[in-house]
């Protein structure tokens, strides 16, 4: 007979909680609940991506649906595991590794995922660029980050370095260091040519140092600059003696 005064079991108890079914278990927010239902076999891809876009998964509970074995194949469920802002190193790394190439390009550019994380997708990416297709690289000379457009500025084909010149997280300092590469005469010539890198000073006197840029440009960049300035940049520019010397005369003819 209960008389009041006996104990009842938690609500929250182990026993009732791995019982739950896996709708359930996945919006619970007791740590045993989630942990059963990451290791559980019939946990599909849905529910695992639902359970994914919680933000405060335990680490431990990341690391059970990177065990898994339903789920280790599923291509949006790595995406996802590897996105992750609480996915474990050793678990994230080797997953990086085996993402592809959109998917890599998915990770470096989300804004929750670990700086670490991002540089190991970028690193991952730039590594298999000479594999992938033409068509594949123009779509990241537009869309991936900064290091990705930066390693395409020096790409063979004309379409995919102009593409690069062009991504929205391409950067003045990154122009700069690019031109100045002894393997850069065509991207010189395309940014000597350029509506808005060939207009920034810094990229002009970049421009100026390099030995591929063309001798009307070299003029009309010189302009922009007082005498002693443009000598001071043709002191460690790489142009032929001649057309220094040329550039330096029609500067002092027009100052």
């Amino acid at each position: 007979m209960d008389n009041g005064n006996e104990e009842r079991e938690p609500i929250h108890s182990s026993a009732v909680v791995s019982a739950l079914p896996l709708e359930k278990a996945i919006h619970s927010v007791d740590r045993e609940a989630l942990l059963a239902a990451a290791a559980d076999p019939a946990l599909t891809s849905d529910l695992a991506l639902a359970l994914l876009k919680r933000a405060d998964l335990p680490s431990e509970v990341l690391e059970e649906i990177a065990k898994n074995r339903t789920l280790q194949k599923l291509r949006p469920v790595k995406l996802a595991l590897a996105s992750h802002a609480r996915t474990p190193r050793h678990v994230s790394f080797p997953l990086v590794r085996q993402l592809c190439t959109f998917d890599l390009m998915k990770v470096a550019l989300s804004p929750i995922v670990p700086a670490d994380v991002k540089k190991t997708a970028d690193e991952t990416l730039i590594s298999r660029l000479k594999t992938i297709t033409p068509g594949e690289r123009l779509t990241l000379a537009r869309q991936a980050s900064g290091r990705i457009a930066v390693a395409l500025l020096l790409d063979s084909e004309k379409r995919i370095m102009q593409a690069a010149l062009e991504n929205p997280h391409m950067t003045e300092a990154f122009v700069v260091q690019s031109v100045l590469k002894p393997e850069a005469a065509a991207l010189v010539h395309g940014v000597s040519q350029h509506a808005k890198w060939s207009c920034r000073r810094d990229v002009q006197v970049a421009l100026l140092r390099t030995e591929h840029l063309s001798l009307a440009r070299a003029l009309a960049f010189a302009r922009n600059f007082s005498p002693v300035r443009l000598r001071e940049i043709l002191q460690t520019s790489r142009l032929p003696a001649k057309i220094k010397d040329q550039l330096l005369r029609e500067n002092l003819r027009t100052s």
